[in-house]
């Protein structure tokens, strides 16, 4: 069975960094795209940072130029770089991965990770 395990997340003052990891567990043949998602309190998930198989990469407009995403194949890892953090990214961030193909079984179209907490204050 494919899980996305997350860490990192914390508690940071605005202007500070901190560095999400994302591990996918499982005999895993390949991920196609890996990203990561937040939620805020009241509000919808939406995507923060994206990257393929092949190193493109998909931001967020308020996040462009302050976080970084990052992946290592060999390893079914994605890391997520946050650098300026504002109190507006206070959230819940999730790790996804989409078209997974593990050695034996069927392919998962999309797993999510369980979540981390990150919280930037003032």
């Amino acid at each position: 069975q494919v899980q996305l395990v997350e860490s990192g997340g914390g508690l940071v003052q605005a202007g500070g960094s901190l560095r999400l990891s994302c591990a996918a567990s499982g005999r895993i043949v390949s991920i196609n795209a890996m990203g990561w998602y937040r939620q805020a309190p009241g509000r919808q998930r939406e995507l923060v940072a994206a990257i393929t198989s092949g190193g493109s990469t998909n931001y967020a407009d308020s996040v462009k130029g302050r976080f970084t995403i990052s992946r290592d194949n060999a390893k079914n890892t994605v890391y997520l770089q946050m650098n300026s953090l504002k109190p507006e990214d206070t959230a819940v961030y999730y790790c996804n991965a989409q078209s997974v193909t593990p050695y034996s079984g069927i392919k998962y179209l999309e797993v999510w990770g369980q979540g981390t907490l990150v919280t930037v204050s003032s």
